[in-house]
């Protein structure tokens, strides 16, 4: 039988209980910097010991903040986001912020209804995936006149604020390094650009700096591919089964890269030898696979941590500035790529 406790502990019990004022409980949650150490730790054990919960939505009905973000991401079913997530929600927690995230999965329309149900629960700011959204969001962002923070993209002349990195510069990178390999030979693997401002900075990225070499990419060698191992494996099957095939592959991201990966072992083709794999990302697991993954590395421990710091900072102060904050990329050359020699590729 279940017991139903009427008794609740509430604010005053775990104050007494901590030996400290009610406003020092207070503050510990919701300013948990301003507080001793030492006492903080008290009043988290009086807390433990009571099973006292905080009434977050009396809270909000008293004009108080909710201590809530909205994290609205494309997709939370593979690695893309994930250091990015457990960064993010890692520093919000440090600064007394809950996190709520809701996906989208590539659809702006569906974008637009999570950040309305957000907002429903009265979320004290909104952190989005890169710059792209749609008309009906930057209506409900501007209404609304929330806090909120594009994660992922950085833009000099984008009107919120960002963190992240120049995506057309990461496509450039990974075709610069592969024609730095000797290739000319390149085929491209991307998932659709709908909706997805990040695949069509790398990829408009990618094939401007091939074209500045004057290596042009046949249309039968520009392959669409969603996130998916499975997927981009079958489509890169496709284009190494052909007769002509290319020496290269540049990829929009990891797990394309890896889909790329088994595709060749499949059909016995040497990686890097007779083909060369570059995908865009580092993701976690990159460097362990075989051969491993040569990719551009995008920091998202760093961008989640910062984009934490900036939306936090700017709810605790609305007349705060604009933040746009780039991050650095990097080439990470490993066994997936090698020096382009001129023989036949396919030798099969």
């Amino acid at each position: 039988m279940t017991v139903i406790n009427n008794n609740k502990p509430d604010i005053v019990d775990v104050a007494k209980a901590a030996r400290v004022s009610i406003s020092t409980v207070s503050r510990s949650f919701n300013h948990p910097d301003l507080v001793n150490p030492t006492t903080r730790r008290r009043v988290e054990r009086a807390v433990k010991k009571l099973g006292y919960i905080r009434n977050r939505a009396a809270q909000v009905m008293h004009g108080k903040r909710s201590g809530t973000i909205g994290l609205v991401v494309p997709t939370i079913d593979n690695a893309i986001f994930a250091e990015l997530i457990q960064s993010f929600t890692t520093e919000l927690d440090a600064r007394g912020f809950t996190m709520l995230i809701a996906s989208h999965g590539f659809d702006l329309n569906r974008e637009y209804a999570m950040l309305r149900k957000l907002l429903e629960h009265r979320v004290d700011g909104l952190a989005v995936i890169g710059l792209e959204h749609s008309d009906a969001t930057h209506h409900l962002i501007e209404q609304q006149g929330i806090p909120i923070v594009a994660i992922w993209n950085y833009s000099e002349t984008t009107k919120m604020s960002c963190v992240g990195v120049e995506n057309a510069e990461a496509g450039r990178l990974a075709a610069r390094h592969l024609l730095s390999l000797g290739h000319r030979k390149i085929s491209l693997v991307f998932p659709s650009t709908a909706g997805n401002d990040r695949a069509y900075d790398r990829f408009h990225g990618a094939r401007n700096e091939l074209r500045s070499k004057d290596v042009d990419v046949p249309e039968n060698w520009i392959l669409e591919a969603p996130y998916s191992i499975a997927e981009a494996k079958r489509a890169c099957l496709s284009l190494l089964k052909a007769d002509n095939i290319p020496t290269g592959i540049l990829c929009g991201n990891d797990i394309i890269a890896q889909g790329a990966l088994y595709a060749a072992q499949k059909l016995s083709i040497d990686v890097p030898a007779d083909l060369s794999v570059m995908g865009i990302g580092d993701f976690k697991g990159s460097g362990e696979i075989e051969p491993s993954l040569s990719t551009i590395r995008i920091p998202a421990k760093n961008i989640g941590s910062l984009a934490a710091k900036h939306i936090t900072d700017k709810i605790a102060d609305k007349h705060a500035d604009l933040v746009k904050e780039k991050c650095e990329l990097r080439i990470i050359e490993r066994n997936s790529t090698a020096l382009q020699h001129n023989k036949c590729v396919r030798g099969l």
